[in-house]
């Protein structure tokens, strides 16, 4: 008959476990009891239940406890939990826990970690503004990060957006958009790390940066209009203050060099004043001692000073018969390139043709006062022989 046919249980042979046919449980159970049975030395009829039952109750206490070690590296810490209650904290390195006794929650302490809103939000004068905020933070304690709230991210985000709207609310529009948004960033992290500490999140918040505030895309032209003109503000603000930087020094530079010379002026004039009064009490001294002499000395000084800056000669020409010279064209051309001078006895304006007439004149009539004189001594010289 056929290998496959009932009754067959392999080609060529007449017994055993057909292929095509269920599989003989029993008897493979049985060889195997009788092999185990073999080897703890028992009879291959029987089975070695006491015997077996350690062997396999071994075994399972070697997986057991295998399953139960496990490694922290530098950046993770473990919360080990007994039964489902919190036990021990537990550092890097190796350890061992129970499985199926113990809990082990791993989390990474030092891992700097990131969260980002963005939302349209109003401000105190009734704006909205768009905006963009990070917050960064990292687990400060790892047993209230994992047993006091069953969501601490969650918790984070809903935190981070009251603060936010908090912070925002009470801020001006413009200072939102410009000046005030590290302000704000203050405000936030300290009103977001409070709300943390009041859940008991276990989270520490280390930076909040403020990333972008905008207004609404409908009224951005208008804003930007509004941006220009602060910033053409600041500028015409900068230059003032240039110039100011500018003039205000040579200003101060001025009035100090005024300052130095009326106290040089000061100065010289106290001295002058103290000289000319050494000077008097010198003359006084010697006054006493010759008057006649020191008045006819400090007469001829005066009169020597006084000529000497006058522009007109006196001539006696009756008293005199000395030849004088005049530079009457020195004094005429000087006359000539200013144009015109003044008569002292009339006070009137002369021409330089008046002037010419003048001196003409001035000329004959020394001529002519020379010449009497020349007669009168020549008389004289007669009567006298």
């Amino acid at each position: 008959m056929a290998w496959n046919e009932p009754g067959n249980n392999k080609p060529g042979s007449g017994g055993g476990n057909p292929w095509g046919g269920p599989p003989n449980n029993k008897g493979d159970i049985q060889d195997l009891f009788d092999k185990l049975g073999g080897i703890f030395g028992g009879d291959n009829n029987e089975l070695p239940t006491g015997k077996l039952t350690i062997l396999i109750s071994v075994a399972l206490l070697l997986a057991w406890s295998g399953f139960g070690f496990y490694q922290l590296d530098e950046q993770k810490r473990a919360v080990v939990l007994r039964l489902g209650a919190f036990h021990t904290i537990v550092g890097p390195g190796i350890h061992w826990n129970p499985p199926f006794i113990d809990t082990v929650i791993r989390e990474n302490v030092t891992q700097q970690r990131s969260y980002t809103t963005q939302g349209a939000m109003l401000t105190e004068d009734e704006n909205i503004v768009d905006v963009q905020l990070s917050v960064q933070y990292n687990i400060g304690d790892l047993r209230k990060f994992t047993m006091s709230i069953r969501d601490p991210q969650h918790a984070l985000e809903e935190a981070t957006d009251s603060a936010v709207r908090h912070a925002i609310g009470s801020s001006k529009m413009d200072d939102v958009l410009t000046v005030g948004r590290d302000k704000i960033a203050v405000d936030v992290q300290s009103r977001l790390q409070k709300y943390l500490d009041a859940y008991n999140t276990g989270i520490v918040v280390t930076t909040v940066n403020v990333e972008k505030t905008q207004p609404p895309g409908a009224v951005q032209a208008a804003f930007d209009d509004v941006i220009k003109a602060r910033e053409d503000e600041q500028r015409v603000q900068n230059e003032a203050q240039t110039y100011a930087n500018t003039v205000i020094p040579e200003a101060r530079g001025l009035a100090k060099r005024v300052f130095e010379e009326s106290l040089a002026y000061r100065d010289r004039a106290i001295a002058r004043a103290q000289g000319e009064a050494e000077r008097f009490n010198a003359l006084l001294a010697e006054y006493r001692k010759a008057p006649d002499v020191t008045r006819e000395r400090l007469y001829i000084e005066a009169m020597q000073e006084i000529y000497s800056n006058n522009s007109k000669v006196l001539i006696d020409t009756q008293s005199s018969s000395n030849v004088l010279y005049l530079p009457l064209d020195q004094l005429k051309n000087r006359n000539t390139s200013t144009g015109a001078t003044t008569d002292s006895t009339t006070g009137k304006t002369l021409s330089p043709a008046e002037i010419d007439v003048l001196s003409n004149q001035l000329e004959e009539k020394i001529r002519n006062n020379k010449q009497s004189s020349g007669r009168a001594d020549s008389t004289r010289n007669r009567e006298a022989r």
